[in-house]
């Protein structure tokens, strides 16, 4: 069998002398592994790199074999953040995230869009309070999205300060002060109060990288994300 779409290179990695193994999220198949004939060689590695949009042509027997990827390169995203490492980091991070998350050939389109978007947004100023706005919409897409609109107790949504651990919703300042060094903070940037930066930003990671871990991977977060996030908090406030 054989199909067609469009896809992005979450990893790759060397099989045997001449070929690689890669991990594309595809639009309308999902995570797919594919065999790269020839994937080592130095015409096609450059587009085996994460972050890369290809359309993507996947051929097997039998669709749960592992099957043989051919790969045209659209976009190299990575190549416009290359002397950027923070940015670099992110996309990394992003691509390691979906390939840990996502389960083999589920489709996810919403998934692979609002990927697509966060790597277009890397070069922007304001890439780092993308990256964690994108963390937040992954954990709705896959069905754990953060109640941020009000308050869990009040039912009120001005000055939302802080975020329970527990049920992923947002208190405010007055109700969550007594108990903050069990709460996890809530950065401005999500609930529309502007702000940012590299404190708001550390605080967004954290709080997304809590509910990634227990509701989603049941895991510790990728290498990969656990660096951004150490990258992030190490910039100059």
């Amino acid at each position: 069998m054989e199909w067609r779409d469009q896809g992005i290179v979450l990893s790759a990695r060397p099989h045997g002398e001449t070929a690689a193994v890669a991990v594309m999220l595809t639009r309308g198949h999902g995570r797919t592994v594919g065999l790269v004939p020839g994937g080592r060689s130095s015409r096609l590695r450059a587009g085996l790199e994460p972050g890369t949009l290809a359309d993507t042509r996947w051929r097997g027997r039998l669709p749960d074999h592992l099957g043989h990827f051919t790969l045209e390169t659209v976009q190299a995203y990575a190549a416009a953040v290359l002397d950027e490492p923070p940015r670099l980091a992110a996309l990394t991070a992003a691509c390691a995230l979906v390939d840990a998350a996502l389960p083999e050939r589920a489709p996810h389109p919403a998934v692979f869009d609002g990927l697509l978007v966060l790597l277009g947004l890397l070069p922007s100023p304001a890439w780092a309070e993308s990256y964690v706005r994108w963390e937040v919409g992954l954990l709705a897409e896959l069905g754990f999205g953060l109640d941020l609109d009000r308050c869990a107790v009040t039912g009120g949504n001005d000055y939302l300060a802080y975020v329970s651990p527990r049920t992923g919703r947002a208190v405010t300042a007055a109700v969550g002060e007594p108990y903050r060094d069990r709460l996890l903070p809530l950065p401005g940037f999500l609930i529309g109060r502007g702000g940012g930066g590299v404190l708001e930003t550390t605080d967004g990671l954290r709080l997304t990288g809590h509910f990634l871990e227990r509701h989603v991977l049941n895991a510790p977060l990728p290498p990969a994300r656990q660096r951004l996030a150490e990258r992030i908090a190490a910039q100059p406030a």
